[in-house]
């Protein structure tokens, strides 16, 4: 925000050294930018924050001095004289779209000169770096930049059947604005129209059709309000923006709407004379009265360390514009002023007193009391995990939250409701909110690829965002990894023992669980639900051929998907000491004939439940399949078994029979025959 330190002189005494006022604006939030010296008037760049619209114009910066340096502050007038035509005799205003255009008000002025701007206009504007125009489009502009509220001016007699229609824009319509650039609308966007055409985008900017010329003798003048988020979808959109859409975007004083309006109207008929219509358009719902907001004393010395005296608390609250309601000798009670949209609880009062009396008065060694904060669960549980990761080989990775079309199909498991959407791509075609992290986390080894680095084993933690049908959309906390090499054919089991070993960080005991899963981008046979307490936690598989090519990918690679949620609800992040066993393993092969259905989950989820409490680990070797040796659809399953007791030595026969019972077990449940 630029602003004239001779204009600001208008409304409040500036007696003070450019660099005090430059200083004491930044000490209070407006951090000052630069300043620059334009034909005798000193621009004075100030950076406003997002949540302070109200200073976005003169008036909002004055009512800051006034409040710094307790001056007072002089608003203009804004009383125009009308005339006794009604203005219901000439123009109509409806709104159809509430939700996008809360409140419009309308004014016409007739038989107007429109001419160059008077120099003091132009001066102002000039120092602001806002080309002139006319007197009538200066003005408002001028308005604008004084108060922060938008207006639009309408050459009025362009208007067909001198009505005003605020609607939503109709799919393919094409409105050509003061730009004379041509945009393709589209139905979320709010538009201002007539009876045949769109003559303006709600909070953006005016049509050519109906801007003022020198022509022009009869004005249309709106004040309006839009909603927030709609200005800002369809300035991003069309990649259009201007002073007033970067006003809009944030949240108006309602009051100055009504105020603006007249402001201008008087301006109008003081420079370009006419006749103002009586009375105004006011069409949409009133403004909300602000709830009032409770300040205890006792807080400021609590949050900032200092006690401020309560009459000056006082004074600081009212001269920003807030009402006292309230007041005893604990608290005061206070009702925002409407420019202040941003005071809606006591934090926010303590911060006004704060960077009114001065952040400097508090000294750097003063006492605040802390409160002593703990991670969450999540953060405790995610520091173990990546420790895990991490000293496993694998990088973090962080990619973005949003993929185009051809990735958000590659691979979602979670759910088969199509993709939440973004109205702005944040990269070319890139709309989607991503389903899953691995097609992701396989473009980044693409990139690695392309860049020949032999070692890609990632990992990623973010969310991923599901539809529910009927229901609010799903942030799901989820884990991606991703792991190959081209020499190491072993990669499936080395993810799922970094799963195993997650687990084992997190003590958690409930054994890994995994079935059969098809999708087209694991191999067959090659993919795999995980299941943890007999719930889905995750997938894991080796990328199939096409996948790989859908990825332009050349080495193998597996990867897998896992739920947070599952190890925050499970783990058991305090350590406990477990005495070691002081006797030694031993350990029996097992070399198991099965059919091709069964898969190796199974059989080691039975010979689990069968060996009994003293089998220590079982690992999976290989699998070997001949149809010669061991039938057709057959295969063989090689692993190995290992029992330890805490008590004493285990011998021969006491192994033995645990393995037997092992055979006996897939015998009778998966028709597993002992090779010999």
């Amino acid at each position: 925000m630029i602003v004239s330190w001779n204009w600001l002189k208008e409304y409040v005494l500036l007696d003070m050294p450019l660099a005090e006022l430059e200083t004491r604006l930044m000490m209070s939030g407006l951090n000052h930018e630069g300043t620059q010296e334009i034909q005798g008037d000193m621009a004075i760049d100030l950076e406003v924050t997002s949540n302070r619209p109200d200073c976005l114009g003169h008036l909002g910066v004055a009512r800051e001095v006034a409040v710094l340096w307790q001056r007072e502050l002089e608003l203009p007038r804004a009383n125009p004289h009308e005339s006794s035509s009604p203005i219901a005799k000439f123009a109509r205003v409806d709104i159809e779209c509430s939700d996008l255009c809360p409140r419009y008000s309308a004014r016409v002025i007739r038989n107007v000169k429109v001419a160059p701007s008077p120099a003091w206009i132009q001066r102002r504007l000039t120092t602001l770096g806002i080309a002139c125009v006319n007197n009538v489009v200066d003005i408002s502009n001028y308005v604008l930049m004084e108060c922060g509220q938008p207006l639009h001016v309408f050459d009025f007699d362009k208007l067909a059947g001198s009505r005003i229609l605020v609607r939503q824009a109709k799919a393919g319509e094409e409105f050509e604005a003061i730009n004379h650039k041509t945009y393709r609308l589209e139905p979320e966007m709010c538009v201002i129209a007539d009876e045949k055409r769109t003559v303006a985008l709600a909070g953006v900017m005016g049509g050519l059709d109906t801007e003022v010329t020198l022509d022009t003798s009869d004005l249309l003048i709106e004040s309006a309000l839009f909603n927030p988020i709609s200005v800002r979808n369809t300035a991003r959109r069309l990649n259009l923006h201007s002073d007033s859409s970067y006003r809009f975007e944030r949240a108006l004083d309602p009051q100055g709407v009504d105020w603006a309006s007249r402001r201008c109207s008087e301006l109008i008929l003081d420079i370009a004379g006419g006749e103002l219509a009586q009375g105004v358009i006011n069409v949409g719902t009133p403004a909300e009265p602000r709830s009032p907001v409770v300040l205890r004393f006792s807080q400021l010395k609590r949050i900032l360390g200092i006690d401020i005296d309560r009459e000056e608390v006082c004074r600081i609250l009212t001269a920003l514009g807030n009402r006292p309601s309230k007041r005893d000798e604990k608290q005061v009670e206070v009702v925002p002023p409407s420019w202040r949209q941003d005071l809606s609880r006591e934090i926010d009062l303590v911060e006004e007193v704060a960077r009114i009396h001065g952040y400097d008065k508090i000294p750097e060694d003063v006492n605040v009391p802390m409160a002593p904060s703990s991670p969450r669960k999540l953060d405790r549980v995610l520091r173990v995990v990546r420790g895990v990761l991490t000293s496993s080989g694998m990088d973090e990775a962080l990619t973005l939250s949003a993929v185009d079309e051809a990735w958000n199909e590659a691979f979602s498991p979670w759910t088969e409701e199509p993709a939440v959407r973004s109205q702005i791509p944040v990269l070319r075609g890139a709309s989607c909110l991503r389903r899953s992290l691995i097609p992701s986390l396989l473009g980044s080894r693409k990139i690695n690829e392309a860049l020949a680095n032999p070692w890609i084993e990632l990992f990623e933690s973010a969310h991923i965002y599901l539809q529910r049908q009927g229901g609010p959309i799903e942030e799901k906390k989820v884990l991606a990894l991703t792991k190959g090499e081209e020499a190491n054919c072993h990669d499936f089991r080395s993810v799922k023992g970094i799963l195993e070993s997650i687990l084992s960080a997190l003590h958690i005991s409930l054994p890994l669980e995994m079935r059969p899963f098809n999708s087209h981008l694991f191999k067959p046979g090659r993919g795999a639900e995980l299941r943890l307490a007999n719930e889905g936690w995750g997938y894991m598989g080796e990328v199939s051929p096409a996948g790989l090519e859908e990825f332009d990918l050349r080495a193998p690679c597996t990867v897998a998907e896992i739920d947070i949620a599952p190890l925050v609800r499970l783990s058991e992040l305090i350590p406990k000491y477990i005495e070691p066993s002081s006797y030694p393993a031993i350990q029996r092969d097992v070399n198991l004939v099965v059919d091709e259905r069964v898969h190796w989950a199974e059989v080691e989820k039975v010979a689990s439940n069968a060996a009994g409490a003293l089998l220590e680990s079982l690992r999976y070797t290989d699998t070997y399949r001949d149809e010669k040796k061991l039938g057709l659809g057959k295969k063989s399953l090689l692993f190995s078994a290992s029992f330890r007791s805490t008590r004493s030595t285990l011998t021969n026969p006491e192994v033995d029979a645990m393995r037997d019972k092992i055979v006996t077990a897939c015998g009778k449940q998966l028709g597993a025959e002992l090779r010999a």
